[in-house]
């Protein structure tokens, strides 16, 4: 059973944007702004992976909060 391409490269860039916000050497501001990418993929991979970084204790408050508003949103939209 074969992975479509598409999903395949939403799944690596889920990773890397994954990567790079919980990448504590990295400006909060590029933290933040993964977040909102993944949050802009929508998929249940997506709401996953923001359910992690909202209980990644490593993150601040605000990273933190701004997940789990995203994952709020995916949920909320129902895909």
């Amino acid at each position: 059973m074969s992975e479509n391409p598409e999903e395949t490269k939403k799944y690596d860039e889920l990773k890397k944007l994954s990567a790079i916000a919980t990448d504590m050497q990295l400006n909060p501001k590029l933290r933040t702004e993964a977040i909102d990418l993944i949050g802009q993929i929508g998929s249940h991979e997506a709401l996953l992976s923001l359910l992690e970084l909202a209980a990644n204790e490593k993150l601040n408050v605000s990273e933190r909060d701004l997940a789990l508003k995203k994952a709020r949103e995916i949920v909320k939209s129902g895909r």
